[in-house]
Parts: structure tokens; C-alpha cells; sequence
């Protein structure tokens, strides 16, 4: 009889658990869920800052060349007008 009883108790105690782990676990996914976009967004961020910052470098030294050889068409053009003259 002792078995029994305590056999009932055991469920009831399971039963009425049973809704509070299931918002636990539902409270916990959202948790997570939140938590991994949040990454995933920090991520997206930081790429984007890092891209924009590699474009910046990658149109400077492009800048840089073009200048430089621009300078170097203007001397050769400089020694190829003083060669004719002569």
C-alpha cells in the first residue's frame, strides 16, 4: 500500500513538473536563439568593418600607382621630346 501510494506521489510530483521544465526549456531556446544572433550579428559587423577597411587600402595603393605612373609617362614623354629635339 506504502508503494502505491508513494508510486502516485512520484507521478504527481512528475506531472505537475512537467509544464514548468517545458517554459524552462522554451525560456533557455530563446535564450540561445537571442544569444546566437546577437554573435552573428557582432560578426557581421566586425566583416564588414574589416572589408571596408581592406577596400580603403586596396583604392589608396591603386591611387598611389596611378600617380606614380602618370609621373613616369610625363618623364618619359620629357625624354623622348629632348631626344627628337636633338
Amino acid at each position: 500500500m506504502r508503494k502505491i501510494i508513494l508510486s502516485f506521489a512520484v507521478i504527481a510530483a512528475l506531472a505537475s513538473c512537467k509544464p514548468e521544465t517545458k517554459e524552462k526549456l522554451d525560456d533557455a531556446t530563446d535564450a540561445v536563439t537571442n544569444e546566437v544572433k546577437e554573435t552573428v550579428d557582432s560578426a557581421k559587423i566586425k566583416a564588414e568593418a574589416k572589408l571596408d577597411t581592406l577596400k580603403d587600402k586596396a583604392n589608396a595603393k591603386i591611387d598611389s600607382a596611378k600617380i606614380k605612373a602618370a609621373d613616369k609617362m610625363e618623364e618619359s614623354a620629357k625624354k623622348l621630346k629632348e631626344s627628337v629635339k636633338k
